[in-house]
């Protein structure tokens, strides 16, 4: 049911995306007079399921739910229509019209996906809020992996500045780190109650994307405060709720992190726990089941905060989201072709985009996943490849700095050479996928 889940929900945000993104290309081509031929939602290879005209357009949903298109008169696209080209152009035709408005064609697509996106953005900031956990809550900083130490971090240090940006969300920290290039790796903490700058170990952290190594890195650093006691056994050795654990026998312990690892060795016997309990140290002998429990809960530490906006707020909170969105991806993209960071190993296709939707179903999530798969096909489609909308612009662009307007010729080749290289990206996508899947 899981997969079921996250199937729909991928098809769902996939065709969502696909129709706004078209839905730009043909409202702007209508404004100016351009002839659309064709508006599909997903592909209709040979056949569609089923399809109308109306006026000069013809409308239909293709059986193969991978994307969808919209055919505009008299340009050079994936459905390299070369007998329409070879007839003189038409004034309703795209090539007929002025390199602006045809630059504003191609980049309508693009624009409606980042306004989709901030739109999204603003609805979510508006219906749950922003719930995060504040880095200044740590108080005792964080305990880091074996890699963690490699990059340059020490146990309890407290994280205050990542690339000279401070840091307020523990959950950006994980993404500033895998981000981080030769000029943002400088990390500002406190340690030991001094201020310390340290730069990350780059080769390390090339090291770690490339076997995309991140899990586990950093890990906050809470205190065993008891909230209750479930186990009679706990219960009448004498803790209650409210006792700081702070060492076992004679060894300090002043995190709840390092004990479920440590009780394990008492599995089956007793352990004697020192414990604070009203400003006043004691020792109390408990019991340890035979999974290496001790039959309490340790109190809530990590407690989110939530901002809340109000419809106008709510504006601002989007655009602030989209910015983020457009800059951390955009960052990603330039660290995934650099072939010493490691990166283009994690490059997904299909599989690896529907697994990032909750396996059960989640409106807050399917939005946010929503908006940020829309933010991705904007920039992907920039990217100046033949046959992507980055592709044509780049050619419009040329013919309005120079004046003269590339042979149909020219764009042909171009976007043959653009296929080529959008299936070469496809596939190596999809068979990493699948690689990952195997391994």
């Amino acid at each position: 049911m899981e997969i079921v889940i996250k199937v729909i929900q991928f098809f769902m945000s996939l065709t969502l995306l696909v129709a706004v993104h078209e839905f730009g290309h043909f409202i702007v081509a209508r404004l100016f007079k351009i002839r659309v031929e064709k508006f599909y939602i997903f592909f209709d290879w040979g056949f569609s399921l089923f399809k109308w005209k109306r006026g000069e357009t013809e409308y239909g949903l293709g059986w193969l739910p991978l994307g969808g298109y919209c055919k505009i008169a008299g340009m050079v696209d994936e459905s390299m229509d070369k007998e329409q080209l070879a007839q003189p152009a038409q004034p309703w035709e795209f090539r007929a019209k002025p390199a602006w408005q045809r630059f504003c064609v191609l980049v309508a697509g693009v624009a409606m996906n980042v306004v989709l996106a901030f739109m999204i953005y603003c609805g979510i900031s508006y219906t749950w809020g922003r719930s995060y956990i504040a880095n200044e809550d740590m108080i005792y900083g964080y305990e880091f992996s074996e890699d963690g130490e490699r990059l340059g971090f020490r146990d309890g240090d407290r994280i205050v500045t990542m690339g000279g940006k401070p840091v307020e969300n523990v959950n950006s920290i994980l993404s500033a780190i895998i981000l981080a290039d030769e000029t943002s790796r400088t990390i500002e903490v406190v340690r030991d109650g001094a201020t310390v700058s340290f730069d990350m170990n780059y080769d390390v952290l090339n090291e770690l994307r490339g076997e995309n190594r991140f899990e586990g890195l950093y890990t906050p650093l809470i205190p065993f405060i008891i909230d209750s006691v479930y186990s009679e056994g706990a219960r009448t050795a004498g803790l209650a709720k409210g006792d700081h654990i702070v060492g076992i026998g004679e060894q300090s312990l002043p995190y709840f992190n390092h004990y479920p690892a440590r009780l394990k060795e008492y599995a089956g016997s007793e352990v004697t726990l020192q414990v604070v309990r009203t400003g006043e140290p004691i020792s109390i002998a408990v019991p340890v089941d035979e999974n290496g429990k001790l039959g309490v809960l340790n109190a809530p530490f990590l407690k989110p905060r939530t901002r809340q906006f109000s419809f106008w707020e709510s504006i601002p909170a989007g655009a602030e989201l989209t910015g983020r969105s457009i800059t951390n991806y955009w960052n990603q993209l330039k660290l995934i072709v650099k072939p010493d960071t490691g990166l283009y190993k994690n490059v997904g296709g299909f599989i690896a985009i529907g697994n990032i939707f909750p396996g059960s179903w989640d409106w807050h999530q399917f939005w946010s996943m929503t908006a940020f798969l829309s933010i991705i096909l904007a920039i992907m489609n920039i990217i100046p490849i033949p046959g992507l909308d980055g592709g044509h612009t780049l050619f419009t662009l040329w013919e309005m700095i120079t004046r003269r307007k590339p042979s149909d010729k020219v764009l042909e080749v171009a976007q043959y050479i653009g296929l080529v290289l959008i299936l070469a990206l496809v596939l190596f996508a999809n068979g990493n996928d699948i690689y990952r899947l195997f391994r």
